[in-house]
């Protein structure tokens, strides 16, 4: 079935273990929270951009600068079980409809024709055409893919930093795995000339989903690999599904430590 409609859903907390409350740091005037929303809202096709928050906080500056807002539980662990909480209640936004009036067909077709584009809340210089690309990628596809995911060429002297994800892709563009580790290891090559042999790819850290794929978050099987290198996207892979990949030039930066805040300041001011 294809893709009918889309909406962007933005997960946000305040509880971040490493930069507590990050999402509301000032970067250039504005709280990092803002800028993320107001970017998703100049992307072309999606329906909506909805925050989805445990903060009352939160939801009340989001409604403020005019976005719609969803209130999830505190225990959700990622960013994807966040919003795969309120996947039907994203579903009715996407539609302009009441998601209790639905019967069982209703539903179904709902979510199996509406893609959720899952933009992280750290992001607050991601360019609106990545999530207009993505939507597109829905579109293009056939079959429909269970999630879609931009990537990038990496660098050399970025493929051995465990801070940013690495993606191995197939020669049909699906991801392999992703890890903090360089991926592929070149055996018998020093390692700081790895970059000869393979091409490495980084994960740009957003997520397409097809909707019915994300109601279903709550019932895929926990994932050893996911526990182990603390990346949410190995639960998909570890339960068999497929995750599609397209390229894209450069990476947006995603803000975990007081020193990336500092550049994303620095950013603004330029």
């Amino acid at each position: 079935m294809a893709i009918q409609r889309s909406v962007v859903a933005v997960p946000a907390r305040l509880a971040s273990s490493r930069l507590p409350e990050k999402v509301l740091a000032d970067i250039g005037g504005k709280p990092m929270i803002q800028r993320v929303l107001e970017r998703c809202a100049q992307a072309a096709g999606p329906a909506a951009v909805v925050l989805c928050t445990d903060s009352s906080r939160l939801q009340q500056l989001a409604q403020g600068w005019g976005f719609p807002v969803l209130m999830t539980a505190e225990s959700c662990s990622s960013g994807s079980e966040r919003i795969a909480s309120v996947a039907d209640q994203l579903v009715a936004l996407a539609w302009d409809e009441q998601a209790d009036a639905w019967d069982s067909a209703q539903r179904a077709h709902r979510l199996l024709s509406t893609a959720v584009i899952n933009v992280q809340g750290d992001q607050p210089f991601l360019d609106p055409a990545v999530v207009t690309a993505m939507v597109e990628e829905f579109g293009r596809r056939e079959p429909v893919p269970a999630v879609v995911t931009p990537i990038y060429r990496l660098t050399a002297n970025t493929i051995h930093n465990p801070a940013v994800v690495k993606t191995l892709v197939a020669h049909d563009g699906r991801a392999l795995y992703f890890s903090r580790s360089a991926i592929p290891h070149v055996r018998d090559v020093d390692p700081a000339d790895w970059h000869r042999h393979a091409p490495y790819w980084g994960h740009v850290g957003m997520y397409g989903f097809r909707a019915d794929v994300l109601a279903q978050w709550g019932q895929l099987p926990a994932s050893p690999l996911e526990d182990l290198e603390r990346l949410e996207q190995l639960r998909l892979i570890e339960a068999g599904h497929t995750i599609a990949t397209f390229s894209v030039e450069g990476t947006s930066l995603s803000v975990d430590t007081p020193e990336q805040l500092e550049e994303a300041r620095r950013m603004a001011r330029t």
